[in-house]
């Protein structure tokens, strides 16, 4: 199973080709605003709005074997502490070995932003490159399956 955290998720419509090459079932999860696919592995999940509703549906489903795409890094760590996959939508796998890794700069962000209320963004945007990188890595870790 292939769960995408999906309000914010910049290939969802590479997901969808990659999943339905290889016949995985994809549950995309989100609030609201996503138009449900008519591809009949893949399955919208609607969720009430609220903070981190999303995120504790696919956190709370997640399991060994399953591949999870997400930005989320709490949500990231979650899953990979019940033995799933994570992708990031750039292709970065994250793991036992890098989560917390991931954990600390978030928070050291976090900290940054609240200390300088000026301070816009969190670095570059998504890139073509990002793409690609991001099918490599699902085509790998489904095959590797």
């Amino acid at each position: 199973m292939i769960y995408v955290d999906a309000d914010a998720c910049p290939v969802k419509q590479e997901i969808e080709k990659v999943a339905t090459r290889h016949r995985e079932p994809v549950v995309q999860v989100a609030n609201g605003g996503l138009r449900p696919s008519q591809n009949p592995l893949i399955e919208t999940v609607f969720v009430p709005e609220g903070p981190d509703v999303a995120d504790m549906w696919i956190a709370d489903r997640a399991t060994a074997g399953d591949i999870v795409v997400t930005s989320d890094i709490p949500l990231a760590a979650r899953c990979v502490a019940a033995g799933a996959m994570v992708l990031k939508p750039n292709g970065e796998q994250l793991t036992a070995t890098n989560i917390g890794n991931a954990l600390a700069m978030r928070d050291l962000m976090t900290d940054l932003r609240a200390a300088d209320p000026f301070r816009q963004g969190s670095g570059k945007g998504f890139r073509k490159a990002d793409r690609s990188r991001f099918l490599q890595a699902l085509e790998d870790a489904l095959r590797r399956r």
